[in-house]
């Protein structure tokens, strides 16, 4: 990044350039709008946070406590204040993503209302929410460096050279809050040249890593619904590589793709897989359908037959034309999706479980890092997923087999709010507190991200407001449950003028008009009540 002094000096050259005619221009004002506006494409987004998760990968190779997180946006505002927040408890934005979710655009984003996640909504969505987090984080940069250069000029004309030197350096050090996303493209919204064309999309808007899941594109479910149908996998790694074509024509070289397989909870394929060999990866698709063998006399009209291994077999077909695999078979077509996936070009796994359970997890791991020792994941930690209900279960459970006496305890009813203070239940909350941490350690986990949190903080909180706001609280429900909680805790929004850029506004009135600027932040202005 070029330093403050770097840009002035350019600007200043260039000014000189262009003779009497941009005597008006001052050079360190335009070196301030470039330093606040340091991206200014979305590929250049890409490139700089795709360099940022390889870094990150690396890191994560050689340590696994250096593991990475994400909360999952539906609107720009969201993702700008949480990266304000994280900046404002950690002074710094390492290891910490944005993850947008298919499933949020569907309920929140899309022109048709509110929708469940099952691909309906506009595709084009999802590049535009890309591209609006990225418009606030940048909106974030520029505010945040506005109020650094404002406090400059007050040290300046206070003569305090100790504290424009140190202000100064804060310019300099400048960190981001441009971080990498991890983007959902779904199961690619069509086929693999309509997964390349919304690929090339998103990364233009910014999207340095792209999660695709096998399932079928117009089949396609939620994670944790029923009903999920995949496909073979040679039609998954078309779209693998019409992703890294993406990447790699508008020069993104290090885009990072996520596979994510459903496997574990589909039950359900539209296709026989292809094969021409026994043992080839169509076969290998083909071996967990659910069989019988059959004779040429036993065949029914319209039955569908396939030669497997010298046998006729007539695989389970419903009444919905779909086929059929067997009970039981999910880990293993997870491992080998998987590992198939990392083989043809994939950077990340995503497996999608059905509960937050560290041995499940490693178990599947364990077997893929047999074949890519590398192997990482991506994982869900779902709001889908009662994680209270499912740790003090699995608590109960080992300390049944540890022979610990559970008689105090029902299991079916752990979630009942009378065990909230028992042994059991602050046992199972630590293990929540270090799941990241243990399952990064134990099952190959790089990335932990939550899907939708803040639709359930938004839904919250307001229900919280609305109670005390229309109830006997009045307005005191707004005062002290809101606005005096953001005054405490420092919430920079407390000052909305200023967030939406009220304060950028007039120093760029300034820059244009100098002592003619009609400003809106003086004296009497409201938001100066909060200092």
């Amino acid at each position: 990044m070029s330093t403050f002094q770097d840009e002035f000096a350019e600007l200043t050259r260039l000014r000189e350039s262009n003779g009497s005619a941009w005597d008006q221009i001052n050079p360190e004002s335009a070196a301030r709008m470039r330093l606040q506006n340091r991206f200014r494409t979305g590929l250049d987004i890409a490139r700089y946070t795709a360099g940022i998760m390889r870094k990150d990968m690396a890191e994560y190779d050689a340590d696994s406590s250096q593991y990475t997180q994400s909360l999952g946006c539906w609107h720009g505002f969201i993702g700008q204040q949480k990266l304000i927040a994280i900046k404002k408890h950690f002074n710094n934005t390492n290891k910490r993503y944005l993850y947008l979710s298919g499933w949020m655009i569907a309920a929140l984003r899309s022109q048709f209302g509110p929708l469940p996640d099952q691909s309906m909504h506009e595709k084009t969505t999802v590049p535009g929410l890309i591209e609006e987090l990225y418009t606030f984080l940048r909106q974030a940069d520029a505010r945040e460096l506005g109020g650094l250069f404002r406090a400059l000029d007050a040290a300046r004309e206070a003569g305090n050279e100790v504290e424009a030197r140190s202000v100064q350096s804060q310019i300099d050090n400048f960190q981001t809050h441009v971080v990498p996303i991890i983007a959902d493209i779904d199961a690619g919204f069509g086929n693999a040249e309509a997964t390349y064309l919304l690929a090339k999309q998103m990364i233009e808007a910014g999207a340095c890593a792209i999660q695709i899941e096998n399932q079928v594109s117009d089949e396609k479910q939620c994670g944790h619904q029923d009903g999920k149908v995949t496909v073979p996998h040679e039609d998954f790694l078309a779209k693998i590589r019409a992703v890294r074509y993406a990447f790699l024509e508008l020069g993104v070289d290090d885009g990072v793709i996520v596979a994510r397989t459903d496997s574990l909870g589909a039950g359900l394929t539209k296709q026989i897989a292809v094969t021409h060999t026994p043992g080839d990866l169509g076969d290998q698709y083909n071996s967990f359908l659910d069989m019988e063998e059959l004779d040429v006399s036993e065949m029914s009209h319209g039955d569908v037959i396939i030669k497997y291994h010298d046998q006729l077999m007539r695989p389970k077909r419903l009444p919905s034309n779909l086929y059929q695999f067997r009970k039981g078979t999910g880990e293993d077509r997870c491992v080998l999706d998987s590992i198939t996936s990392l083989q043809h070009g994939a950077d990340l796994l995503w497996i999608e479980t059905e509960k937050p359970h560290i041995g499940q997890i490693a178990g599947m791991v364990n077997r893929i890092r047999e074949v890519i020792p590398n192997a990482k994941l991506v994982y869900n930690n779902s709001p889908s997923f009662n994680w209270t209900l499912n740790f003090r279960q699995q608590v109960f459970d080992a300390w049944s087999e540890a022979g610990k006496d559970v008689s105090a305890y029902k299991r079916d009813q752990l979630m009942s709010v009378d065990y909230d203070d028992s042994e059991l239940a602050m046992e199972a909350d630590e293990k929540i507190r270090t799941f990241q941490a243990d399952s990064s350690r134990q099952a190959g986990i790089f990335h932990h991200l939550i899907t939708l949190p803040t639709y359930h903080t938004a839904a919250l909180s307001t229900d919280n407001l609305a109670k005390d706001y229309f109830g006997e609280q009045g307005m005191l429900g707004y005062v002290k449950g809101v606005q005096r909680k953001e005054i405490r805790e420092g919430i920079a929004c407390v000052k909305h003028q200023n967030m939406a850029g009220s304060d950028l506004g007039d120093d760029h009135k300034e820059y244009f008009s100098g002592d003619a600027a009609l400003k809106a932040g003086g004296k009497d202005n409201t938001m100066n009540q909060f200092g």
